[in-house]
């Protein structure tokens, strides 16, 4: 009797043998299913990691749970491969394009405290997934100011200027979990009107194709009113001598050039970064290609610290306009004679 089962009486040394052979092949098979669910199950556990940290829509309807089956399905298949092949997790991230245009909102147009604290959030977030993941992720940060100077109000100058800048920042906090892929890394060499020129020629899709889709798609419709929203605040800053309902009109025209503009660049980032999740400054619906993701510990869906200043008081740090800050009476702090951040002190309200 073995296992169970009786051999026969005149039983040969080759059948027993056999017998042998499918015994270690049994244990080998139930060797290499484990070995798939302790794979999936890592899988599970860094984008449960990602989604403790979305983005959500300030609409309802969408998905509040960390551990949705429908938001974690896009994007298993794509971790679980890397986590068998030992690979750190690899994550891409449109964002950090420049500061705004409106002094309003910003202290000037370098990075300053507040895209400091949101590297360091997006570093501590690569932490989390190498405390259940030893060799851990990589965030990809595509700083996409290039792709869209023409269409925001900013000096391709100033673009320059911020990406160099936003490169120290990452090279000097987070050197090994982070790095930055611009547009002038896709084609070096080309002037800036012509790499948005190849950009949109190679990746773009029609204007018509995409009113049409803002037309029917309530998400798509929302990403585009909130960047018409944007639009108009980043023109309406002190210098400002035209109309509110002209910057309107203008806005909503230039919007859907920043939605075609954006869409092309993700292709783009998807062609350079074939394996990466796609991460997004976006709220992104359950079940998307995305997973839209914070900056930092922040509610709000839309601000960022491209558009804030960051403000210290009650023991941490939050994203606000500059105006507001102003107007609660915060100081106003220098690091090495630039403006850093704001500090609200006892006396402010």
């Amino acid at each position: 009797m073995l296992f169970g089962f009786k051999l026969p009486a005149r039983a040969s040394t080759v059948d027993i043998k056999n017998l042998d052979d499918l015994l270690l092949l049994d244990n080998a098979l139930w060797s290499f299913d484990t070995s798939i669910v302790t794979e999936e199950r890592t899988a599970r556990r860094i984008l449960s990691i990602l989604l403790t940290h979305r983005r959500r829509a300030r609409h309802g309807g969408e998905c509040f749970s960390e551990h949705c089956p429908d938001c974690l399905r896009p994007h298993l298949d794509q971790v679980v491969q890397q986590v068998r092949d030992g690979r750190p997790v690899e994550l891409s991230l449109p964002a950090f394009p420049a500061k705004s245009p409106n002094r309003n909102k910003v202290l000037g147009p370098l990075p300053d405290k507040a895209e400091e604290i949101a590297v360091r959030f997006l570093a501590g977030l690569c932490d989390q997934i190498s405390a259940v993941y030893e060799p851990g992720a990589r965030i990809t940060i595509c700083a996409d100011g290039r792709v869209f100077a023409d269409l925001i109000g900013v000096p391709d100058a100033h673009v320059s200027a911020y990406q160099r800048a936003m490169a120290r920042l990452v090279a000097r906090e987070a050197p090994d979990a982070l790095r930055l892929f611009t547009l002038d890394d896709a084609a070096a060499g080309l002037c800036p009107d012509q790499l948005r020129r190849d950009l949109d020629s190679r990746y773009s899709e029609s204007l018509e194709q995409l009113r049409a889709e803002i037309r029917a798609n309530e998400n798509t419709r929302a990403t585009y009113l909130g960047i018409v929203r944007f639009l108009v605040e980043d023109r309406l800053g002190p210098d400002y001598q035209g109309t509110r309902s002209a910057l309107q009109r203008e806005s909503r025209d230039r919007a859907y050039g920043v939605v075609a503009r954006s869409r092309a660049w993700g292709r783009l980032v998807g062609d350079r970064f074939p394996h990466a999740v796609r991460l997004s400054i976006h709220p992104q619906p359950c079940g998307s290609a995305k997973l839209g993701i914070l900056l930092g510990g922040g509610a709000d869906s839309w601000l960022t610290p491209w558009h804030s200043v960051a403000v210290q008081g009650g023991g941490r740090f939050q994203l606000m306009k500059r105006a507001e800050a102003e107007r609660l009476g915060a100081v106003l702090v220098l690091d090495r004679g630039r403006p850093s951040h704001f500090v609200l002190t006892n006396s402010c309200t």
